[in-house]
């Protein structure tokens, strides 16, 4: 690169680049193929594209020549800035075009000759339309956060964009992750290009403490307080599900006197922008905010990043906690979750590849203790500051008349900090276990089988190679003819059951569900050699008078037993409501606890054998 672009980067303290960088930037300053990057969020690819796009832009030639398309207009604005704060003495226009700007204002920029454009797809496509914007000298087009824009449902425009620019140009497509909606766009609009992976291990950020607390819904909130509490410097990012929530939680913890703000996407630029900066000067400490408003707010000194509600998918949760860490500083991820959202949990730690830890909520006493210390921090130094000269003849009043100092400062503390230090004033926050039976094993229903070429072995190598664990965890492994079961730790069960439920087909249920809990055969117990019947006459009785009773039957002679009237089974009342034959719901779990009715013989038919085999008739009972 050239000096000018090297001092830039040494006036802003960058001294080696990230692994995205090292691999980017000669690639595409001495290359000529497209390029696909995988990296994430907080790496540096802003720097990895604008670079070289630095280097390789004519400054005389007042066209837009490249294009850099984000999805959301935060981060239209961040590219814009981060591009010309690298420019050094270069005389590069860069200009952020988005929606909630005046057009107006955006065409003068593009008239000025801004030769990069950094926008979102929807108001770059109505420049188009509007023939505002010349795409006609464009080389270097760029997706930043492909994955992002394609969720939001931007992939209608982006097609159209990438229609308009030359066929000639270079491509450079960004991604935290690689779904196969992102490879078919690179197939169908790039040349031949180079892939760019940052290694696996590094998309967990290593920087970033992961750990979740397991509560009830209606304790979130409480929990977060405690969060927020018990930290020193709490400085960071909660993230919501919904507008609605995104508004609720940032009004009552204002009202709880935290300093916390909402950003989504019903607030208007202006109020966005001015939140925003309130948040990265720190005015505000807590920005509450939805997966889409967050996208592009570049914050390297976060100290925490919480899960309001567990994120609907892996890829999320990565963009979400890659927002702390960063910069060489450690961060802390929080996710709360309910006892019902284990499974989806341990499915993100699968796929995200990360560890995340369970942790206990602090108690009350251990928040009253903190809180204690930080009061008398803040004491201490408003003491050694002297700015109190105001109340110093309230004071003194107090004290002459008669007013105990320890009594009158206790009132003073009760009367700024009113019950903070009451522990019956903070609610008993109830912590789960996730339910393990005895000896931690879950016994699992797989249906595949001797049919589908299974035996132990292989069907051991299925679950490793599909299910993602260790082959050893698989005990008690039985295959029959068309579905197996297997005994699993807890844990291990989970894993299997979330990645099953996710992969299923559409409206057919999963390939591995859990075996009824039952005694025996399919409960996850250890009986062996098939089944076992006990006999009407091996029960005992349930007390005294049901054994006299049962002795009397057994004594009386067959002759005084009272003959019934046959009972005709397949008579029925004209008149007599018919009842409605109900399948039973839970399908893949107990038809092995009794043997299959077999239906009554229909006239000049002989009755088929009433014997017991695994069919696929079985499952549906």
């Amino acid at each position: 690169m050239s000096e000018a672009t090297l001092d830039a980067l040494a006036k802003k303290g960058f001294e080696e680049p990230t692994p995205i960088q090292a691999q980017t930037i000669p690639l595409l300053i001495k290359g000529e193929k497209d390029i696909v990057g995988q990296a994430q969020t907080g790496t540096g690819k802003t720097a990895a594209f604008g670079l070289p796009l630095i280097e390789l832009l004519d400054d005389n030639l007042k066209k837009v020549q490249a294009l850099v398309l984000a999805p959301t207009r935060e981060l239209a604005v961040q590219v814009a800035e981060e591009i010309t704060s690298f420019k050094g003495s270069k005389r590069l226009q860069v200009l952020p075009v988005y929606g909630g700007q005046s057009y107006d204002l955006q065409i003068r920029g593009l008239k000025r000759g801004a030769q990069i454009v950094a926008g979102t797809p929807g108001r770059i496509r109505d420049h188009i339309e509007k023939r505002t914007l010349d795409l006609s000298s464009v080389t270097h087009v760029v997706l930043d956060e492909a994955d992002e824009m394609l969720n939001m449902g931007f992939q209608e425009e982006v097609e159209e964009i990438l229609k308009s620019v030359p066929a000639s140009r270079r491509m450079l497509l960004f991604s935290a992750t690689m779904p196969p909606e992102i490879l078919r766009l690179a197939k169908r609009f790039m040349k031949e290009y180079d892939i760019i992976e940052v290694k696996k291990e590094t998309l967990a950020t290593p920087l970033t403490e992961q750990i979740y607390f397991e509560v009830r819904d209606s304790e979130r909130f409480d929990a977060l307080t405690r969060i927020i509490d018990v930290e020193s410097d709490f400085y960071g990012i909660v993230f919501c599900r919904t507008k609605v929530e995104t508004d609720d939680l940032s009004r009552r913890l204002a009202d709880r006197g935290y300093e916390a703000e909402p950003i989504h996407g019903d607030i208007t630029q202006a109020q966005r922008e001015k939140v925003l900066r309130a948040f990265k000067s720190k005015k505000t400490r807590i920005l509450v905010a939805t997966d889409v408003a967050a996208r592009g707010i570049d914050v390297n000194d976060l100290s925490h990043v919480v899960n309001f509600h567990l994120p609907q998918d892996p890829e999320a949760y990565v963009h979400r906690i890659g927002r702390t860490g960063r910069a060489g500083k450690q961060g802390t991820a929080i996710t709360f979750i309910s006892p019902a959202e284990l499974r989806s949990l341990l499915f993100i730690q699968k796929v995200a590849k990360a560890t995340i830890k369970k942790e206990k909520l602090p108690d009350a006493k251990a928040v009253i203790n903190i809180k204690k210390e930080k009061m008398k921090t803040e004491l201490r130094g408003l003491l050694e500051s002297g700015s109190f000269e105001s109340y110093s003849q309230l004071a003194e009043e107090l004290i002459s008349e008669g007013a105990d100092t320890t009594q009158l400062i206790a009132a003073l503390l009760q009367y700024n900090f009113g019950d903070e230090l009451k522990e019956d004033s903070y609610r008993n926050i109830q912590e789960f276990n996730s339910s393990v039976d005895a000896k931690g094993i879950t016994r699992l229903f797989v249906a595949k089988g001797k049919a589908d070429g299974m035996n132990q072995r292989s069907l051991i190598e299925f679950l490793e190679q599909e299910g993602g664990i260790d082959g050893k965890h698989i005990r008690e492994v039985q295959v029959f003819d068309k579905f197996s079961f297997i005994n699993v730790p807890f844990l291990e069960a989970e894993q299997l059951l979330a990645v099953f439920d996710r992969n299923k087909s559409r409206n057919r249920k999963p390939l591995i569900t859990r075996a009824k809990e039952r005694d025996g055969f399919g409960g996850g117990g250890k009986r062996e050699g098939g089944f076992e019947r006990r006999k009407f006459s091996d029960r005992e009785p349930r007390n005294r008078d049901d054994r006299s009773r049962t002795r009397e039957r057994s004594e009386r002679p067959r002759t005084e037993r009272t003959e019934r009237p046959e009972r005709n089974f397949n008579r029925q009342d004209d008149n007599a409501p018919v009842r409605e034959r109900k399948k039973r719901e839970n399908k893949n779990t107990d038809y092995l606890d009794k043997k299959p009715s077999s239906p009554a013989p229909k006239a000049n038919k002989p009755a088929k054998e009433n014997t017991f085999s695994f069919n696929d008739d079985d499952l549906s009972w």
